[in-house]
């Protein structure tokens, strides 16, 4: 079976002010006691081995539970311990240390970077000097997401211009900061946030006591791939972290600690359009619906996929750690599990899933071909295109299954 590990954060209603939509404890329970009901269900539909769940209300943990194993081949346990790898939702967590620099002056989200630490990487062409912390942080640079392998890092639009998501922005805030408080990283990330926010399994570099409980990544077959320890710090991609641990992250953000409330404002003010409903922030994604607006992020690395939402002004939000490539198929579904209304963010991502027509149809043609041969799966073929919507044999469809 292919392998999920899931961490769902959900910070609930606090005293105070109630908007309208917020949820009341009851309604949290019924929430829960619907995933426990669900979640078993939802990992043999999607093919998947392991979840680990923790929710998060009135600033502390409510209830936290693993589901399944972490690795397919031992079959070890996931628990609320369980250290994922977050990819890009190593992101937000780094954008929120940076604006603790910019409210202490030491940052000016409006100055060019270059200032602060001339990039060699991209000196060569002079439109870098017009790049700032801000651009950086609503993607809107101009860097493509990575540069080709041994290639030279492009600056693809006048920075500023427009939404263009940028793992490289990230990477050079990441040399200023460093410039800046003369320190590595994930040394800084540390005493900046992870310690202060008592995120005591996380780290945005390997540490060897994670060993013991870790997620290891799976490829969509379900065969778990080889651990990257990352020994230097990368501020778009490399934070482990846990369930437990996210929450703690995602319930200060909600709650405005480590950073003023203006500060979190600003965070959640729309830099960047992207798509109809969804714009960015300095760090965050937004989407505008009739539930409010709710910041989120997403998250891929290679045998792993995250993704996290928010809804401030309810007070109410979640995120899941997958560690398998096919770790989206379950996203639409807990989605309409946990939050209320349309989810632009997640439309815009564009995931496939489990039960798409397409993947069924192709999961089924697969299965029939490995089993039973070529021709018996021409057959089966044209069986299904007979009794199944013409939308599901698009050519990427007939293209995958080909290959």
């Amino acid at each position: 079976m292919k392998i999920l590990s899931i961490c769902l954060t959900a910070a609930a209603v606090s005293t105070g002010s109630t908007p309208a939509r917020a949820l009341a404890q009851g309604d949290l329970e019924s929430r829960i006691a619907t995933l426990e009901r669900a979640i078993p269900q939802l990992l043999e539909r999607s093919e998947v081995a392991g979840l680990s769940v923790a929710i998060v209300a009135h600033g502390n943990v409510h209830w936290a539970r693993g589901f399944g194993t972490r690795n397919a081949t031992t079959g070890e346990l996931v628990d609320q311990h369980t250290v994922f790898e977050a990819a890009s939702l190593s992101k937000p967590v780094f954008a929120y240390a940076v604006m603790q620099m910019v409210e202490r002056g030491e940052l000016d989200l409006d100055r060019s970077l270059a200032e602060y630490f001339p990039y060699e990487d991209a000196a060569h062409d002079p439109r870098y000097e017009h790049i700032t912390a801000r651009m950086v942080l609503s993607h809107s640079t101009g860097f493509p997401n990575w540069r080709q392998r041994g290639g030279q890092l492009t600056i693809n639009f006048e920075p500023g211009e427009r939404f263009s998501y940028s793992g490289e922005g990230f990477v050079y805030l990441q040399r200023v900061v460093e410039q800046l408080t003369g320190e590595p990283m994930h040394a800084f990330m540390d005493r900046a946030v992870l310690t202060p926010l008592g995120m005591t399994r996380s780290s945005f570099v390997w540490k060897d006591r994670f060993a013991t409980n870790l997620a290891v990544g799976h490829d969509e077959d379900g065969t778990p791939r080889e651990k990257n320890k990352p020994d230097l710090g990368n501020a778009a991609w490399s934070l482990q972290t846990t369930a437990a641990d996210f929450a703690r992250f995602l319930s200060a953000v909600i709650g405005y600690r480590g950073l003023a409330a203006a500060t979190v404002a600003t965070m959640l003010s729309p830099q960047s359009a992207v798509d109809d409903g969804v714009s960015w922030g300095l760090g965050w994604g937004l989407q505008d619906t009739e539930v409010g607006r709710g910041f989120w992020h997403w998250g891929h690395n290679s045998g792993y996929r995250a993704y996290t939402l928010s809804y401030p002004e309810q007070r109410y939000g979640f995120a899941f750690f997958a560690n398998s490539d096919n770790g989206m198929l379950m996203l639409d579904a807990l989605l309409a599990h946990v939050v209320d209304g349309a989810q632009p963010g997640a439309r815009w991502l564009d995931y496939e899933a489990y039960d798409a027509p397409k993947r069924v149809i192709r999961t089924t043609l697969e299965r029939t071909i490995r089993e039973q041969g070529g021709d018996a799966g021409v057959a089966a073929y044209h069986q299904i295109k007979q009794e199944s919507p013409a939308e599901a044999f698009a050519e990427d469809m007939l293209n995958t299954l080909g290959y």
